[in-house]
This record gives structure tokens, sequence and C-alpha cells, in this order.
């Protein structure tokens, strides 16, 4: 079933989908991450690109949770940012298109508020 957005900003920045699939910087086109359709409640997203420009991104949907914030780390798996709970995957960040990233995403089936940055 399709979610309903309630807050989407989105600064030199445009996904592929609505609220999912490919991100792109604005600026120079260049594909900088994956983000997960389903399994994420709430993301904020401050990113530098390679080509210097400065992007953003939050979303979150009209039956988002508010989250609880966790210390734990998100793990790897393959190339995505997984849930360390139940290793859903959350987001791609290719860390190779961006210069630097501070994020906090929500996931949706444990409702932790994860942070990471570069």
């Amino acid at each position: 079933m399709a979610r309903v957005l309630k807050n989407k900003e989105l600064v030199n920045t445009r996904l592929a989908t609505n609220y999912g699939g490919w991100m792109y910087c604005d600026t120079c086109n260049e594909n900088i991450g994956y983000l997960c359709y389903s399994t994420y409640d709430r993301l904020e997203l401050k990113y530098q690109c390679n080509c210097g420009s400065q992007g953003r991104a939050v979303l979150d949907f009209e039956d988002s949770k508010m989250g609880q914030t966790c210390k734990d780390e998100l793990i790897m798996i393959k190339n995505r940012f997984c849930c360390p709970k139940d290793s859903e995957p959350l987001i791609t960040i290719l860390d190779k298109k961006v210069a630097s990233y501070e994020m906090k995403i929500t996931c949706k089936s444990c409702e932790s508020i994860y942070t990471k940055a570069k």
C-alpha cells in the first residue's frame, strides 16, 4: 500500500520516485544514493556533493511514528545501511559521490532513530 507523505523537503536533491528510489544531486545530476521505499519512517539528510553543491532531504509520512533515539550503529549489508535489529535495508549513500553527509533515519519496523555522518 502506498504511503502518504506529510513532509517532503528537497534542496538541490531529487528522487527517482515520490519518496524513495535513487537520489540525485540536482546540480551535477550525479547519483548520490538509494532510499529504500518501504523500510524507513523518516529521513533527515544533509550532504555536500563532490561538485560542491549542498543538498538536503527531509521526508516523513502521515502515519510516521515518533521514534526513539538509538545508540546502536547501522550495519552495512552489501552497500546498504541496514537496521541492526532486523537487517532491513534503509539507505545507501555512495561515499565516492559525496564529500560529507549527516543523516538521521528512522526504521519503520523497530521505530529506532539512527544517526550517521561522514
